[in-house]
């Protein structure tokens, strides 16, 4: 060590004693106590930051980036001075912020009712977070500080297999230089420890996890990943995250990371990541391909708190998994980072499938119920990729809406709801319902089809320039040939730009 970084961190250690030696010498004790309206102990985060910014940990309490979860209490010892803290407990509860001081005069105690403000369950509603990272010893818990009701953990990953019986559901991801697929509803994990960033493709983990377990659910993490027109062609994935771990609570990751780049130009940071994620998934639809949304957070491996990305599915009876995971498939849901969206047309769910014999033009009534802590100007419907009717928003936190909405030609149509957030792409979205009108049963666009035609194009060339061993690149690149048919054929078949 130099000695400038010897007087460095001298100086540290000085200003950090200064600072404890003047508070008298002693940690102070502050505690929390959370309730509901009842007066029963709450599960709940916290979030509690000295006055430099440091966020805090409580002893024996899940700790993760800035904050921890606690049962209902939690019993810290600090310096003395001032802090600041912010609780949640999932979307359906209020926010409650605010500040302490604490000396060593006395304990310090923070009692605090935590009110519901809306109660999804209730509505048939149950959500979970699919992308999860943190140790299956903590995650009952957090399950119930965060109001999950569904949280498969990720116990392989890459050069990691953590698998082992246990009570709670478990999940595997691979990810690798063309992106990362989730794998859930397995019996057994898929041993990938030996790949390298290309070969084999994951494609080949894909088929030997559908041979291995029937009931497997793969989903696309992300819909910027490289190899995401190879997965969407093969027909074999069930879902796909818009409501990624790119989106944190407090801010956007800028970029794709090794994913397919925007145009930063015209989808300036901080917000424009969450906009090309949107773009990329009506592609998709405006392609023909009918795959439901679903969500992430990533916690234990990025900044989220667990279930910050979560997905609601609706459920007509009481919750299971089996139900949960065909809800899911059928579209009944959406995703949110923050606003609770729930929309029926004509009286059904996301997902219906509104058929016509003629291709007059199709009326639905959309009635929406929002509830929402964020400030929302207005919600979106889109069809077929185009904002075509604008609801406007007023400051209430639960509101109805009901609009007539003309539906002239086949495709799909959703609704999206972007809070006023500098910081965050936080937002709601519905799963689409889609429209059959006459003859054309399923709108295939030219130009959506040719837009993955070309990032198959731009692909198959970096496979060429990454694996040089050839049998290697022959092997992984008939795949992504595979997937340039099945493009050139969308772009043939077209019926629609």
């Amino acid at each position: 060590m130099t000695m400038a970084r010897k007087q460095i961190r001298c100086l540290g250690l000085f200003v950090w004693l200064l600072f404890f030696y003047s508070a008298g010498g002693h940690a102070a004790k502050l505690s929390f106590e959370i309730q509901n309206a009842e007066g029963r102990l709450l599960p709940s985060r916290i979030h509690l930051f000295d006055q430099t910014e440091k966020p805090q940990k409580a002893a024996g309490l899940p700790f993760w980036h800035d904050h921890f979860v606690c049962p209902g209490t939690a019993d810290l010892e600090l310096p003395i001075g001032r802090y600041r803290y912010e609780i949640e407990r999932g979307p359906e509860y209020e926010r409650l912020k605010g500040q302490v001081a604490i000396s060593n005069d006395s304990p310090q105690l923070v009692r605090l009712s935590l009110k519901r403000i809306a109660n999804l369950r209730g509505e048939g509603w149950f959500c979970a977070d699919l992308h999860i990272h943190r140790p299956l010893s903590q995650i009952d818990l957090l399950m119930q500080a965060e109001d999950l009701d569904f949280a498969p953990v990720i116990t392989w990953w890459n050069r990691r297999n953590q698998w082992k019986l246990h009570k709670h559901p478990q999940a595997g991801e691979d990810e690798r230089e063309g992106g990362a697929l989730l794998f859930h509803r397995m019996s057994h994990s898929v041993d990938i420890t030996k790949s390298t960033p290309e070969v084999p493709s994951p494609m080949v983990y894909v088929e030997q996890s559908r041979k291995q377990n029937p009931g497997v659910w793969i989903d696309i993490e992300k819909p910027f990943w490289w190899d995401v027109p190879v997965w969407l062609a093969s027909g074999k994935m069930q879902s796909i995250g818009i409501a990624n771990n790119h989106m944190w609570r407090s801010r956007m990751l800028p970029t794709e990371a090794w994913g397919r780049a925007r145009d930063i130009q015209r989808l300036p940071s901080p917000l424009g990541n969450g906009f090309w994620t949107q773009e990329i998934y009506y592609h998709i639809l405006n392609a023909g391909i009918r795959i439901a949304p679903s969500a992430g957070s990533a916690s234990g491996v990025l900044g989220n708190p667990l279930g910050y990305n979560r997905v609601y599915v609706h459920l007509d009876g009481v919750f299971s998994e089996t139900a949960w995971w065909e809800g899911l498939g059928k579209g009944n849901c959406f995703v949110t980072n923050g606003p609770l969206l729930r929309v029926r047309a004509n009286g059904r769910l996301p997902g219906a499938v509104f058929s016509a014999e003629t291709s007059e033009p199709l009326g639905l009534q959309l009635d929406v119920q929002l509830t929402t802590i964020d400030r929302l100007a207005k919600l979106e419907v889109i069809q077929n990729g185009m904002v075509t009717d604008v609801i406007p928003c007023n400051s209430d936190r639960d509101q109805a809406h009901k609009l007539a909405v003309n539906v002239s030609e086949s495709g799909w149509l959703l609704v999206r709801g972007i809070a006023e957030n500098p910081k965050t792409f936080r937002f709601a979205s519905t799963a689409p319902f889609y429209v059959e009108l006459g003859q054309e049963k399923r709108r295939i666009s030219k130009a959506s089809s040719r837009f993955f035609l070309d990032w198959v194009n731009e692909r198959i060339e970096r496979v060429k320039g990454n694996v040089t061993d050839q049998p290697e690149q022959e092997e992984v690149l008939r795949f992504h040939e595979s997937a340039r048919k099945f493009w050139q054929e969308r772009v043939r078949e077209s019926n629609a730009d």
